[in-house]
């Protein structure tokens, strides 16, 4: 980097550095070795899940003993375990996985272990109070609502992190109000435009809302579609929302919602003659509209815009040439 005085390594200080490379190489194949060993053996004792821990310190996607420091859980250290000891076990590998997770937010077998963590807490003592069993489960879950939340807004982009957000809203004990999750994402989207995961969340709120008949959804679409305009005016390169348009179009794709959003993008397009996902929608939308509407509309007229527009879109993204000229065979 620039202005940054670098250090001249040494042949001293090159075989140091080496040999600590080998050391750790050394000591990483020799805890894989012992941790396979004692997993041949059926070993479910806390030496060797302290030897697990060791490992996926180093190794965090090392799945197999991932896989066997459950075995351990299950077949050793929760045995003849009263339910509230079992329950701490958990909690405190949650604690461990949030560590990892810091250091590495994107492996799979870290996330897939909290949830195994989750749905292993068990009911409490007396099975028949649901009270202890609602308060230890939906503790547990809000937690982790609140640790995925944390780590979204370090990285509202995650989509691990969204993913298992998701997780966690279907199988909390009590389940959070869907409205509450709609101003979530309208919170996220609004911090930014560009975030494709929350975009995506929202669809899956609004759809369940839609089904269920809690969210008038006529009213509610116009005013997504509203919301949507502000995004593309904002940044009408942002391929995000120009998703998330082609979604919400196709939630109902009556000829009115088609020749509204023609005519809104046509207007941003009038300010942003360039804008590639302004003439990729158009093309969409129109192409939509002689395919589902050919006898209401001036098909032949359409067809022509259509291939105009893809002339543009070849001068404008050249890499993607063949493309449209495929699309604009299929016109023929």
């Amino acid at each position: 980097m620039h202005g940054i005085k670098r250090t001249r390594l040494t042949d001293a200080d090159r075989e140091a550095r080496k040999q600590k490379e080998r050391s750790k190489i050394e000591e990483f194949t020799k805890l894989t070795d012992a941790a396979l060993s004692k997993k041949k053996s059926q070993d479910w004792s806390r030496e060797s899940f302290d030897l697990t821990t060791r490992l996926l310190q180093v190794n965090p996607e090392f799945y197999t003993i991932w896989n066997y420091r459950r075995d351990i859980m299950v077949n050793g250290l929760f045995a003849n375990s009263p339910p509230e000891a079992v329950k701490d076990m958990l909690m405190d590998d949650l604690v461990m996985t949030m560590s990892a997770l810091k250091a590495h937010p994107k492996v799979y077998w870290i996330w897939n272990h909290r949830r195994w963590c989750l749905e292993a807490i068990p009911n409490g003592p007396g099975v028949e109070n649901s009270d202890t069993f609602t308060a230890w489960k939906q503790s547990a879950w809000e937690k982790e609502l609140f640790v995925v939340e944390k780590m979204l807004d370090a990285d509202p982009r995650n989509f691990h992190a969204w993913d298992y957000r998701r997780y966690i809203l279907s199988g909390m004990p009590v389940a959070r109000s869907e409205f509450t999750e709609l101003t979530y994402t309208s919170q996220k989207i609004g911090a930014n435009f560009s975030n494709f995961s929350a975009w995506h969340q929202r669809s899956k709120t609004l759809a369940s809302l839609w089904q269920s008949g809690k969210l008038e959804e006529a009213k509610s679409r116009e005013q997504e579609f509203e919301l949507l305009r502000n995004a593309m005016y904002t940044d009408p390169n942002d391929q995000s929302v120009w998703m998330y348009h082609r979604w919400l179009v196709g939630t109902d794709e009556r000829k009115e919602i088609l020749e509204q959003e023609i005519s809104a993008i046509q207007e941003l397009l009038e300010e942003q003659p360039d804008s590639k996902w302004c003439i990729e929608s158009m093309v969409h939308y129109k192409s939509l509209l002689v395919k589902k509407f050919r006898t209401d509309v001036d098909a032949e007229l359409l067809s022509q815009e259509i291939r105009s527009l893809l002339v543009q879109l070849q001068e404008l993204d050249p890499s993607r040439k063949r493309r449209y000229q495929d699309l604009a065979q299929q016109l023929d």
